[in-house]
C-alpha cells in the first residue's frame, strides 16, 4: 500500500502531520465522536436516525509565551463539539459533504484555528463505514459579519385573495412598509388524492401548496417562489417578494412542525414562528384552532383599511 493510500484511510491527525511542512502547527483532535441523527438523501433515510462518527483535527497557531494554564488562551475541545452540534441542529441535511463543510467553516471562525480536517462516516448504511473527509484552511480574510436578523412581513392569502382583482395593489401596499415580504398560500380548490399512507399524503399536500405558490407567482412578476432558507434569505436581502414553497424547509426541519400540511394556515404560522414573527397577516382565511403566532385576519374587503394601519 502506498503512503498516499495509507494516509487516505488513516486518522486525520496522521494526514495533518504528513501535510505539516517545515513549520508544523499545534493540533487538537476529536476522535470517534458518535451522534445519532437523521441525515441522508435517500427516502429510506427519512424519519429514522443513524449513527454518524466524527473525527476532527484542528491545526492552531503555536502559542507564544507561557500558557499560564489559562483556558481562554487555547482553542477548547468544546468549540469543536459545539460546532458539530450547532450544524446538526440547524437543519436536516442530505449530504455528509454539506455537513462537513459547514462544520469546518464554523470551526475556522475561531481566531486560533488555521486549518481543519473533518472526517464524517455513516456507520449503519452497510457492512463498513461510509464517509467523506475534507480539509479547509483560513484564507486570511476577516471572519464574515454576523447575519442581521431579518424581520419580514409574512402574509397568508387564501384562494379568493389570490384571484382577487386587487392583488397587485395589495402587494404595492405591503411592499410600501419597507420590510421584506413573504407570501404563503394553501392548496388550490381542486380535488387531490387522499391516501391512507401518512408520509405519502404529507408529500402530496405539500406539493399541492407548491402548485398554488406558482399560481400566485404567475400573477405578478415581482413574486419569486423560494424553497430553501438560503434562497429566502438572499431574496429578502435583495428586495424580492417571496412566495414560500414549503416542501424542503418542512421536510428538512430538525424539529418538524406538529401541524399537517393539510392545515396550510397553521403550517404558515409555524413558518412565521421560525422568524420569531410577532404576528402574521391573513387575508381571507378562517382562523385555525391553533397557531404558532398571533394572527390578524381580515377579509379581502378590509385589506386596504388594514394595510393602512
Amino acid at each position: 500500500m502506498s503512503d498516499e493510500t495509507r494516509l487516505a484511510f488513516a486518522h486525520p491527525s496522521e494526514r495533518a502531520a504528513a501535510m505539516a511542512g517545515s513549520a508544523p502547527l499545534d493540533r487538537i483532535s476529536l476522535r470517534d465522536h458518535i451522534v445519532e441523527v437523521e441525515i441522508g438523501a435517500f427516502q429510506s433515510e427519512r424519519g429514522v436516525t443513524q449513527r454518524i462518527c466524527f473525527n476532527v483535527v484542528v491545526e492552531v497557531e503555536p502559542l507564544t509565551g507561557p500558557i499560564d494554564d489559562d483556558v481562554d488562551r487555547i482553542l477548547s475541545y468544546d468549540r469543536v463539539t459545539e460546532a458539530i452540534a450547532h450544524e446538526l441542529a440547524d437543519e436536516r441535511l442530505n449530504l455528509l459533504e454539506t455537513l462537513a463543510a459547514r462544520i469546518a467553516e464554523r470551526i475556522l471562525l475561531e481566531p486560533q484555528a488555521i486549518r481543519v480536517f473533518v472526517r464524517i462516516e455513516k456507520l449503519d448504511r452497510g457492512p463498513g463505514a461510509l464517509g467523506v473527509e475534507i480539509v479547509r484552511a483560513q484564507d486570511g480574510a476577516p471572519p464574515p459579519e454576523a447575519n442581521t436578523a431579518l424581520n419580514p412581513e409574512i402574509v397568508f392569502l387564501d384562494n379568493a385573495a389570490i384571484d382577487a382583482p386587487h392583488l397587485k395593489s395589495w402587494l404595492d401596499q405591503l411592499e410600501a412598509s419597507g420590510r421584506p415580504l413573504v407570501l404563503c398560500v394553501g392548496a388550490p380548490d381542486l380535488p387531490a388524492p387522499r391516501l391512507a399512507h401518512k408520509m405519502a399524503q404529507r408529500r402530496i399536500d405539500l406539493l399541492a401548496i407548491e402548485q398554488n405558490a406558482w399560481v400566485l407567482a404567475s400573477k405578478d412578476d415581482r413574486c419569486v417562489v423560494v424553497e430553501t432558507r438560503t434562497e429566502l434569505d438572499w431574496a429578502m436581502k435583495n428586495g424580492q417578494t417571496c412566495v414560500w414553497a414549503p416542501s424542503k424547509i418542512v421536510l428538512d426541519s430538525v424539529e418538524a412542525p406538529s401541524v399537517q400540511p393539510g392545515d396550510a394556515l397553521a403550517l404558515a404560522a409555524w413558518f412565521a414562528a421560525t422568524f420569531s414573527a410577532q404576528e402574521m397577516l391573513v387575508i381571507g382565511a378562517t382562523r385555525p384552532e391553533d397557531a404558532s403566532v398571533p394572527l390578524r385576519i381580515v377579509s379581502p374587503d378590509e385589506v386596504k383599511l388594514s394595510l393602512g394601519r
